[in-house]
C-alpha cells in the first residue's frame, strides 16, 4: 500500500462559477516544500482538466485559469453534451 504524498492547497483554490456553470479550482503542491505549483479544474461531471506545465507562484497558477476562461469561455471546460441550452 503506498501512501499519497501530503499537498498543500493554495488559498486560491476553491468553486468559481460563470454563467451558471461552476468548476473546482485546485492548485497545490507537496506539502512543505517549494515545489513547483500544478492546476487541475475538475467540472460538475468530475471531468478533470490538468495543466501539463508547472508554475512557479500559485498566483501564477490561478491566472492561467483566468485567462483561460478569459480567451475560451468556462465552456471550454465542458464536453458538448454538458452545456446547458436556451430555449
Amino acid at each position: 500500500m503506498t501512501n499519497k504524498p501530503k499537498l498543500e492547497h493554495s488559498e486560491l483554490s476553491g468553486e468559481y462559477t460563470e454563467d451558471d456553470i461552476t468548476v473546482l479550482v485546485d492548485i497545490y503542491r507537496p506539502a512543505g516544500t517549494q515545489n513547483d505549483w500544478k492546476l487541475e479544474v475538475v467540472t460538475q461531471n468530475e471531468d478533470l482538466f490538468e495543466w501539463d506545465e508547472p508554475f512557479a507562484t500559485d498566483r501564477e497558477a490561478f491566472d492561467e485559469f483566468l485567462a483561460t476562461i478569459a480567451r475560451d469561455g468556462i465552456h471550454s471546460f465542458l464536453e458538448e453534451d454538458d452545456i446547458p441550452t436556451t430555449h
